[in-house]
């Protein structure tokens, strides 16, 4: 009896042993995708190693093994493989093959993450916050008021929450002006813009425009949707032109407002034509909303395919285990193409309309990434619509975009191939 025991013991020490290594499949085999972005970042937050298998079984995640890690992962229901030594190996040297479009990426330490987004409550939710408190993943809020402080350089990550840059409140005046959030959010604004000394809310804006620019030029990473690309990048090109009407500012427009853009000082987008019609729930002819005619049920975009070897920044920005990502509208729901500037990398795109929906850049010595709508996992958010349940949609694809971003500036500095 006693020599069974020992037998036993032998057994499971030598399984242990060679179990090197805990794989987070991220394919179909994956039962929640995006809580597994979480444990990633746990892990890396813990002190523990990670790496990002790029292309292999839908970007898995390889960490050396570790009871915590596997205990993580059943408590928060993420399918997980443990590996030894030999299969481990298997794989590494499958990705290491110079003919097999897959590459494996440290990451180095957790990103301090921050979202810009108002403190006062409005009738809309952000899929970024929705998204990050689900997969765990901690961050703080910050406004214009930390911004224009200088906190911006404590952080790694930023987001900007749906958000208008040009000081125009949405252009929510058209329908919702009597609504009392508008009143309140309108009141608040122009306090803090008081408060910082600027005479108009569009001259703060402004102001943190280009403090977020200069924290993206100084090498962190920018993250936008819905109208917080567009909108930041009109504000920018309008530096020192009046571009609102007196229902936001008091006094009127600058008749020749779109002579004098600069397109220069822009992001993305250049040749725009500014809308200046305050009744519209448009910034610029930027948005293809008011003219798309793609039906619902066509209604997807399609995830280019990038070398991980040689193009790694687009490789990690576009894991998935899906190519083909539904559509979904926001006041910016997709970028006209023709409007993109040269250098801009397209990463996903609905062909057929020739609208892009998730676009890339350099800027400084920092990046930035856009991604158009305003909800993955809701077609057509309205105003007052309940939040998503993010529980429904635990491998959503177009969610997962959103976190490979996240986890982003993680990755250990690789120097882009040529």
């Amino acid at each position: 009896m006693l020599r069974i025991r020992f037998s036993i013991i032998f057994i499971v020490f030598t399984l242990t042993s060679r179990a090197a290594s805990i794989l987070i499949p991220m394919d179909e085999d994956q039962k929640n995708h995006l809580k597994a972005y979480g444990l990633t970042y746990w892990a890396l937050k813990n002190g523990l190693e990670a790496n990002w298998l790029l292309n292999y079984r839908g970007g898995s995640f390889l960490m050396n093994y570790a009871s915590n890690i596997e205990n993580e992962c059943k408590i928060r229901g993420i399918s997980y493989e443990v590996l030894a030594d030999a299969k481990t190996n298997s794989i590494l040297s499958e990705i290491a093959d110079p003919q097999v479009n897959m590459e494996i990426v440290k990451l180095e330490k957790a990103p301090k993450i921050a979202v810009y987004s108002p403190k006062n409550k409005l009738p809309w939710d952000d899929a970024v916050t929705l998204v990050l408190s689900y997969a765990e993943i901690p961050y703080d809020i910050v406004y214009d008021e930390e911004v224009l402080k200088g906190e911006l350089p404590k952080y790694d990550w930023l987001h900007l929450h749906h958000e208008d840059f040009t000081g125009q409140y949405g252009r929510f005046w058209s329908a919702f002006r009597t609504a009392s959030w508008y009143i309140e959010d309108v009141k608040l604004q122009e306090a803090t813009a008081k408060k910082l000394g600027y005479k108009k809310v569009s001259q703060m804006k402004l102001a943190v425009a280009k403090t977020i620019r200069d924290f993206c030029s100084g090498g962190g990473f920018l993250f936008a949707m819905c109208s917080g690309t567009d909108s930041f990048d009109i504000a920018l090109a309008a530096e020192g032109t009046d571009i609102c009407e007196s229902m936001f500012d008091g006094d009127g427009s600058d008749p020749g407002a779109q002579s004098k853009l600069d397109f220069n000082k822009t992001f993305a987008f250049q040749n725009f034509k500014l809308d200046m019609n305050p009744y519209n729930y448009e910034f610029s002819n930027i948005d293809v909303t008011p003219t798309r005619t793609l039906p619902r049920s066509e209604d997807f975009f399609t995830l280019f395919d990038f070398s991980a070897k040689w193009d790694i920044i687009p490789t990690i920005l576009t894991q998935n285990h899906d190519k083909v990502v539904k559509g979904f509208m926001g006041q910016t729901t997709a970028f006209r193409k023709s409007l993109l500037k040269p250098d801009v990398l397209v990463m996903g795109e609905t062909k057929v309309a020739g609208e892009v929906r998730y676009i890339h850049g350099d800027f400084g010595k920092g990046q930035w990434t856009f991604y158009g709508g305003h909800d993955p996992e809701d077609y057509q958010h309205a105003v007052g619509d309940p939040p998503t349940d993010l529980s429904l949609h635990p491998n959503s694809p177009g969610y997962r975009l959103i976190l490979n971003n996240v986890l982003f500036p993680a990755a250990k500095k690789k120097k882009q191939k040529t």
